[in-house]
C-alpha cells in the first residue's frame, strides 16, 4: 500500500511538471518573439484593435488581425487560417497590449485545432509578465 501511494505522489509530480513545462513552451518574451519572427521562425499576429495599431504601430515582421472582427470571432479565426495557408501546425505568436486578449485567442485558436500557438505575454505596453515590446525598444512598423 505504501509503495502504491509513493508511486502516485511520483506519478502526480511528474504530470504537473510536464504540464508546467508545456504551460511555459507556448509562451514566448517579446524579444523572442521578434527574433523567431525575424527569422521567418513563427507568424507574429498583433490581435489588438485598428486604433491601438495606429496608436503604437505594428511589432515588426507581426501581421495585424484583430480578435474584434465585426463577423464575430469565427472570421478571425478563418482569417488567421488562411494567413497560414490553412496549416494548423505552422508556428503563430500572438501579442497584444498586455497578454489578455492573445491568451483568449490562443484558446480560441487551439480549440480550432492549432496546434502550435505561442502568446506573447507581456504584450506591447507591458504587465505581469514583463516590461512589453514598446519599452524594450524592439521595432515597430507603422499602421497606415
Amino acid at each position: 500500500m505504501a509503495f502504491r501511494s509513493l508511486f502516485l505522489v511520483a506519478l502526480s509530480a511528474a504530470l504537473t511538471v510536464a504540464a508546467a513545462q508545456s504551460v511555459e513552451a507556448e509562451e514566448l518574451s517579446a524579444p523572442e518573439a521578434y527574433a523567431r519572427a525575424s527569422s521567418g521562425e513563427i507568424t507574429l499576429i498583433d490581435v489588438r484593435r485598428p486604433s491601438e495599431w495606429r496608436q503604437t504601430g505594428l511589432p515588426a515582421h507581426g501581421e495585424a488581425i484583430t480578435i474584434h472582427d465585426p463577423n464575430g470571432l469565427p472570421a478571425f479565426v478563418k482569417k488567421i487560417a488562411t494567413l497560414l495557408d490553412n496549416d494548423p501546425a505552422r508556428p503563430v505568436a500572438l501579442i497584444c497590449a498586455s497578454g489578455v486578449r492573445s491568451s483568449y485567442a490562443e484558446k480560441l485558436l487551439e480549440q480550432a485545432g492549432f496546434t502550435a500557438v505561442y502568446n506573447v505575454t507581456e504584450g506591447m505596453l507591458g504587465g505581469r509578465a514583463g516590461p512589453g515590446w514598446l519599452k524594450r525598444d524592439l521595432p515597430t512598423a507603422a499602421v497606415n
